[in-house]
Formats: C-alpha cells, sequence, structure tokens
C-alpha cells in the first residue's frame, strides 16, 4: 500500500492545475483532496482444455476448462485458501499489464505477452464496508491461455504448491471474491451469460470476506 500522501489546498481560489508542453504535464499547480482511495490488484487465471475434452471414450467428471491455482501459505491473508496462479499489487508507475506478464514470470516462471491476456472482469471489493481504505479494493481480473515455459512453484515461501482444477469442481477453500469470478467465468464457457465487465463484492449480504486488517508485503 502506498504511504499516504499530503495534497496542497484545494480551495475554491487556488488555481487550477496547469499543462504546459507536448502534451505532457509538468507542474500541478494544485490537487484535490482524494477523500477515497482503491487499492488496485491484478489476478491471472491460466486456463487449459481439460485433459479429456478430447478423448471420446473417457468420461471424465467434467470436461469444462481448467484453471491454474496455487495453495497458499506464510502470507498472513487466506493461507491454506487456492488462489490464482499468479496476482499481485500494481506497484508505482507500473501499468495493470506490466503487472500482469510481471507476476506470471515472478510467481510462475512463464512469459507471456500483453496481446495474449484477456480482460475478464474489474472487481470493486471492499473487505469491510465503510471500514479502513486498506480494505477497499479495486482488482482487475485476466485469464490467458497462451504462454511459453511450464509453469512452476517460484516462490515457495508463499506457495504450498500448483494445481490445475476444473472450473466446475473447484476446491472447497478458495478465496470468496476469486470463487464468485471463477464460477461466472465457468457459467460462461457453458454457453451462459457473459462475465459482466464491472462486479462488486462484498456489498451484498452473504458476500463475506475476511479482513486484511494490516498492510501485507507484496
Amino acid at each position: 500500500m502506498s504511504p499516504s500522501r499530503s495534497y496542497p489546498d484545494s480551495s475554491p481560489d487556488r488555481s487550477p492545475p496547469t499543462r504546459s508542453g507536448s502534451g505532457s504535464w509538468f507542474t500541478v499547480a494544485a490537487m484535490a483532496v482524494h477523500s477515497f482511495t482503491l487499492v488496485p490488484a491484478v489476478y491471472v487465471y491460466l486456463l487449459r482444455p481439460h485433459p479429456g475434452a478430447s478423448e471420446r471414450d473417457a468420461e471424465p467428471v467434467s470436461t469444462a476448462p481448467q484453471v491454474l491455482l496455487q495453495l497458499r501459505q506464510n502470507t498472513g491473508y487466506m493461507d491454506g485458501h487456492w488462489a490464482c496462479g499468479a496476482s499481485g499489487h500494481v506497484e508505482a508507475a507500473e501499468s495493470a499489464l506490466e503487472t500482469a506478464l510481471r507476476e506470471t514470470d515472478e510467481e510462475l516462471g512463464i512469459r507471456a505477452e500483453a496481446k495474449d491476456l484477456t480482460a475478464l472482469t474489474a472487481m470493486h471489493r471492499t473487505n469491510d464496508l465503510g471500514g479502513a481504505a486498506l480494505e477497499q479494493r479495486i482488482d482487475l481480473f485476466f485469464t490467458l491461455r497462451t504462454w511459453t515455459g511450464t509453469p512452476s512453484v517460484r516462490e515457495p515461501a508463499k506457495n504450498a504448491g500448483l494445481r490445475w482444477f476444473s472450473l466446475t469442481d473447484l476446491p472447497e477453500a478458495v478465496p470468496p471474491h476469486e470463487r464468485h469470478v471463477l464460477d461466472l467465468l465457468a457459467g460462461s464457457l457453458d454457453g451462459g451469460s457473459p462475465v459482466p465487465p464491472v462486479i462488486t463484492f462484498g456489498f451484498d449480504e452473504g458476500q463475506d470476506i475476511a479482513c486484511y486488517g494490516v498492510a501485507l508485503p507484496h
């Protein structure tokens, strides 16, 4: 989470921001006080066809696409849960696409290109409605079906293992907000409604999720 900043006075008698140069911002005379902040994070779900989908004689439990999940450990949040294979906070001066590519490399040891990322949905999430800024999130979800290399555990201190799961047969322990997204994705791929471009979580009754409580290392 970024350190708090102090902003110049935004009272009406202050001059508005000025711009000079070839379309680039050089000097900001005044900035509006930010009354609300969302912590941005990126999730990349690696997808592959079910191994039994092309076997005519086989009768697998499900032929739905599979998603790669990692078993969280020693992170201080949702440990023991199967979560997105590659995810993380957007860093300063980094775009969401850059974050997605960086995380797939750092966490899984694979390489991908921005053109291979498919935007899935953006989730406005609260872990504590009306609570601390730390609990207010904007989660950007992508899917990835093409990459170079073999996914492997690159951060063993935080990742107890990787496993492919059918989208229709997920493990019981999945972070609630991620399960919500994966259920929407499974329904969409099975011929249901498309995943909405923007969704929310934590604002409606029954959408409960643990609070972070304290800022954790990225």
